[in-house]
């Protein structure tokens, strides 16, 4: 097969909520350009798009898959990604490789919150968008939800074709007959907004169409009509029923006239350097310069290797080319290159500018890695992408001995594929912990290393780090004395502990005097003290924001050993924590929640039922962001409460703020649970 050139590509993105048919639509496209000789269904378990096995039993998109419609002009990539919340990072890492992302909605739900999501993404990323309106034919007011559409994203947002009362779909752009009666507007009106739209980037063509009364051509209008989309100055709206095919012809014929090639998208974001010292530079897409191309998707197979899918961007990549990984020094060859039409890999001996390709078995290769052949462009990345926070998480144990270092490599690889996916090992409560964007986002990890690495595993909620720490002033002492016939073991000491303020952590002061303690003892009684720090003193958790002053103590000139003086500052530490009125502390969190405005009662209601304080408010848009505290344990679940309060169209972010103490009734389930350890402690929401 051979390449095709950067005039003749389109890169498009379906972006869309679960449920709204990108699927459904993407398998339309595939079999209206001829690549199929029959659509299949979510249904069937037998659409190109969703071909492992977790996606059929789950019938909705977990991963991005890539797909490619060629025909004798040109070549549309196009890109299904997931629509679940949970799985919207996913989705986001597919837009670098893009000029054009298409956000489907479904004409049954109207605007949900991925749409809004991806909206933003779009801004930001400075994409080419286009609308799709799906399930036209089962929608009750499709222009109440064009209103609905221009109110959310701007009166940019213009129908470039329209829905007729017989079921069927028209042109309102390319070729519009004026005759033809729709379900509402007009194509006559439609036709001249769009126009309209358009000539407000061009004053030239402006001038001949308001002064002369001259009639703008579609080929006139191609140039305006590529800058009105580079702007976000024009979003054009199409009408589909994928299910039944409507208006699938028209919208190809958008995708493959009107959409953007790479040579007249917006540039890619590359900058050279990292931080601060990022500057940004141009990459353009001709055949004659340096290859640079970015590393969107991995997948990894435990028999295929790994499989890296790639959006070339400049020069051109051939089979035998070798290419340098970021900063490595060791180039790669490519030995098989390859478009992929869902499972099925095609082979290519070249690719151009633009183009959307893969590599088997490349191990060497990670996500967000860019290729390029020569160190010139070493130090070459995209502006990082905006992922979602991980805010869900479940401590992970091998469910069987001897698969504890596979389960954390795994665990590892998979964190490699998707970048919204975060590993951490918690050293202090000796947990390894996964965190994720939702509930379904973790499941779906744990499914396919069971399915796809045949591992299992065990999770849990993951352990809060409570802190220990004291209300007052308080005395310690305590005398070490050992005779085991020979040499013994000698060492007292005398200590005074104060609080300090909350996060000022620890500090240990040397106030002997007279060598009543002999300097080079004083780091072992500092020790003694360190390891009842690290340790607790009333519930097992480790101590803050108190002083130590070792004051006095007495040694013996043959049995004083360092030994000696660690047992004695450990239980004089001890002693003096017992006295001085010890609380625990639990982990406060910030939480910025963004909701519809009309679920602020309910969602502060809920806070206030676990503990949580509302800090503020800001509008954003139709949204409100509420500003609140929660303690850390109350909100393990809390991406299931925000759903069912907001019907799913909330979202939250989480830092760590500070420590406080926790309720009296938790503390004193806290400490029976470490004195008694078949005790088990209620949650502390």
């Amino acid at each position: 097969m051979t390449g095709y050139t950067s005039d003749q590509i389109r890169n498009i993105a379906l972006l869309g909520h679960a449920g709204s048919g990108k699927t459904s639509l993407a398998e339309a496209l595939l079999y209206h350009n001829g690549s199929i000789t029959a659509p299949g269904s979510i249904e069937g378990r037998n659409t190109v798009s969703d071909f492992t096995d977790l996606e059929k039993q789950a019938a909705h998109s977990l991963e991005t898959s890539v797909l490619y419609l060629p025909n004798s002009n040109n070549c549309i990539n196009l890109l299904d990604t997931p629509g679940f919340p949970d799985l919207f990072g996913r989705a986001i890492a597919a837009l670098p490789a893009v000029e054009t992302v298409a956000l489907v909605i479904n004409a049954r739900n109207g605007i949900e919150p991925v749409t809004r999501y991806a909206w933003q993404q779009l801004k930001e990323r400075h994409k080419c968008g286009l609308i799709v309106i799906n399930h036209m034919d089962e929608a009750d007011d499709l222009e109440q939800l064009v209103e609905e559409i221009k109110a959310t994203f701007g009166n940019q947002c213009l129908p470039i074709n329209l829905p007729t009362p017989t079921g069927i779909v028209t042109d309102c752009y390319f070729d519009p007959d004026e005759s033809i009666t729709t379900s509402f507007s007009s194509i006559e009106d439609a036709h001249r907004h769009l126009v309209e739209q358009v000539i407000e980037v061009d004053e030239e063509l402006m001038d001949l169409y308001l002064e002369q009364g001259e009639i703008i051509t579609v080929e006139q209008l191609h140039a305006p009509f590529e800058a009105a989309l580079r702007e976000n100055h024009l979003v054009p709206i199409c009408f589909t029923a994928a299910t039944t095919g409507q208006g699938v012809e028209l919208l190809l014929k958008v995708l493959s006239d009107l959409m953007p090639t790479p040579l007249e998208g917006n540039p890619p974001l590359f900058v050279k350097g990292t931080g601060d010292d990022a500057v940004e530079v141009s990459v353009v897409p001709e055949t004659d310069q340096h290859v640079i191309a970015h590393t969107f998707k991995l997948n990894q197979d435990p028999f295929a290797g790994k499989l890296g899918t790639f959006r070339i961007h400049q020069g051109i990549v051939r089979n035998g080319s070798q290419l340098f990984i970021g900063l490595g020094r060791k180039p790669i060859r490519i030995t098989q290159l390859v478009k992929l039409q869902g499972k099925e890999q095609i082979p290519v001996q070249e690719a151009y500018p633009g183009d959307i390709c893969a590599i088997p078995k490349a191990d060497a290769l990670y996500f967000d890695a860019v290729l390029h052949d020569s160190h010139d462009e070493d130090d070459f990345h995209l502006r990082p992408l905006n992922f979602p926070a991980p805010v869900a998480s479940q401590a992970v144990v091998s469910a069987n001995q001897g698969d504890e270092q596979k389960v954390s490599e795994i665990l590892q690889r998979m964190c490699m594929e998707d970048p919204s996916l975060k590993l951490e090992h918690r050293e202090r409560q000796n947990e390894t912990v996964l965190l994720g964007l939702g509930e379904l986002h973790l499941k779906t990890v744990f499914d396919k290393m069971s399915a796809v690495y045949k591992l299992q595993v065990k999770t849990y909620t993951p352990s809060i780090a409570y802190r220990e720490t004291i209300t007052r002033n308080a005395e310690g002492h305590h005398r070490h004395k050992k005779q085991n016939g020979g040499a013994g073991q000698f060492g007292e000491v005398f200590l005074r502990i104060e609080p300090l303020q909350r996060g000022e952590g620890f500090e240990f002061v040397d106030a002997v005097v007279g060598g009543a303690i002999p300097g080079q003892f004083i780091p072992a009684v500092e020790k003694g003290v360190r390891e009842v720090m690290s340790q607790g003193a009333v519930a097992g958790y480790p101590i803050q924001d108190v002083r130590v002053t070792v004051y006095d103590g007495k040694h013996h000139p043959v049995d004083s050993k360092e030994i000696a003086f660690v047992q004695a500052g450990k239980k004089a530490f001890i002693e003096a924590m017992h006295a001085a009125r010890p609380i625990l502390l639990e982990p406060f969190v910030a939480m910025d929640i963004t909701v519809p405005q009309q679920a602020m009662g309910d969602i502060t209601g809920d806070l206030s039922t676990h503990r949580g304080v509302v800090s503020g408010t800001d509008a954003s848009g139709q949204d409100l962001i509420i500003h609140a505290l929660a303690p850390l344990a109350s909100v393990h679940d809390y991406s299931n409460r925000l759903k069912a309060i907001s019907a799913g169209e909330g979202s939250y972010t989480l830092a760590f703020s500070h420590y406080d103490p926790v309720p009296a009734t938790v503390q004193k389930e806290l400490i029976s649970a470490w004195l008694d350890p078949d005790h088990t402690p209620h949650a502390a929401a």
